[in-house]
Parts: C-alpha cells; structure tokens; sequence
C-alpha cells in the first residue's frame, strides 16, 4: 500500500515537472509582420517562406514560442516597429533610430552596392559623382536605411528630381528592366531574389553591374526585438537570436539561396 501510495505521489510530481517545464516560452504570439525582401523573406501567395521565417519557426519549436506573419509594404513594416505594433523586425540594419526602440540581434554583416545596368558608362566612384551625374536616374526602396550619408543622398536626388521611391524591390526591378531608372542602392541579393521570382524581368541579372561606394560600407543586419514586450519575453527571444546569429545559421541559409560570388561582395558571416 505504502509502496503504491509512493509511486502515485511520484507520479505526480513528475508530471507536474513536466508541465512545469512545458510551461516556459513566449506570453502571447509574436507579432512579426514582413515583405518580400530577397530569400531573406519569399512571399509565395498566402505563404510566407524564406530564410528569416524558416528560422524564427525552428526557433519557435525550440523555445515555446509562436511567430504570426503578416505581410505589409516595407514602409509600413518598419513604421509598425516604431509605433510598437509589431514585436520583431527582420531583416533590418542597425541604425540609432531603431536601437531607441529595440534591441539589435546581428546575424550577418552585409554590405549595399549600386547596381545599375551595364552600358559602358564610367565607373562611379562615390556619391558625390552620382550626385553630380544628373542625367543618372535612382530608384530605391520606400523604408530602406543604409545609414545618413545614404538618407543624406537621398535628400539631394529628391530635390534634382532624379529620385523613384518604390515600395518593394521588385518594383525597382521593373524600372531598371524598362530603362525608366539608371541606378539602384542596394544588397545585390535583394535584385537577384526579386528577379528570381519576377518573370517579367528575368535575363535582368545577367546585364547588371554591381559597384562598391566607400560612404555605404559594411555594416551588421540581423532583427530587432521591441523593447515594447514584456521583459520575460523578450529575455526569451533574445537568448535563441543570440545562439542563432552566433551559429551562422542566417548565413547559412544565404549559401542556400545564391551563388558564392554573388555572396562575396555583399554578404558576410557575423
């Protein structure tokens, strides 16, 4: 009797344990709204895929915690960041605006070129010169922060009225497969992940040429967790991004999507 009375009470506790330890994990759902941005995130109809959704579902098996994707614009993306209505941001650059709001998780070290279709025109060295090429049409993304000197040029190509302000890569894109823009500033995996997808563009690849700028070095992109969570969670998300970015995994998944020498300019492990 004592014997079955003793195995009953472990009994018990064990699964009390057990569901003491099923219990650890994120309070609520975390809100990761997204667009389509390279293979960093692949918009595939109602799906979203890519390698920053791949690893925050590994990592949600992991940890106890559950992501919602939602896609919006880029522009909309980060200004959800900022007001607190989203808990993650992914991919994004490090900048100071962002660091007063979150808490930066670098995965990989990248670098944005211009990238523009060959023509046989002259090199461009640095941003003065675009500036000064006023005949030089660019196009660049609604929501993309490579930094002041970038936001800087960007100010003055508005004012010569040379500037196209898209809301997704694939839209730049088009403009350069049509000739309706010259240039663009970004990661050159950014184009090939839009061209991949976009058929209306395809053989754009093939006839583009990529340029470093020394005022746009390289700098680390990874995701931020709002400082708006509750700080269990975000302990929790920090800890899993950390072991993450430190295991390459991101960069990981890059060699998955592209070729080396698309990688070896612009991407970088952490």
């Amino acid at each position: 009797m004592k014997l079955r009375l003793l195995m009953a009470a472990c009994a018990v506790s064990l699964a009390f344990a057990s569901h003491s330890a099923g219990a650890t994990g994120c309070s609520r759902e975390i809100s990761v709204p997204v667009s389509a941005n390279g293979a960093s995130v692949i918009i595939d109809g109602a799906h979203v895929k890519g390698i920053y959704p791949d690893l925050l579902r590994g990592l949600g098996q992991k940890i106890g915690c559950s992501f919602v994707f939602t896609v919006v614009p880029r522009a909309r993306q980060v200004a959800m960041f900022k007001n607190g209505t989203a808990d993650v941001l992914a991919p994004a650059s490090r900048t100071q605006d962002r660091d007063q709001m979150g808490t930066f998780i670098p995965m990989i070290n990248h670098r944005p070129m211009l990238i523009s279709v060959s023509s046989g025109r002259a090199p461009i060295p640095d941003l003065p010169d675009l500036l000064a090429r006023r005949e030089l049409r660019v196009a660049v993304v609604r929501g993309f922060d490579y930094g002041e000197k970038y936001s800087a040029l960007l100010t003055e190509l508005q004012k010569q009225g040379r500037l196209f302000v898209e809301v997704d890569v694939i839209a730049v894109a088009r403009l350069l497969h049509a000739g309706s823009a010259d240039v663009t500033i970004m990661g050159p995996t950014l184009m090939a992940g839009a061209i991949r997808r976009e058929q209306r563009v395809h053989g754009l690849q093939e006839r583009l040429k990529m340029e470093t700028i020394p005022e746009l070095p390289w700098s680390q992109s990874g995701a931020y967790i709002s400082n708006a969570l509750k700080p269990e969670d975000l302990a929790i998300l920090r800890e899993a991004l950390e072991k993450a970015g430190k295991s390459n995994q991101v960069m990981d998944g890059y060699r998955h999507y592209f070729r080396t020498d698309l990688l070896s300019d612009s991407v970088r492990p952490r």
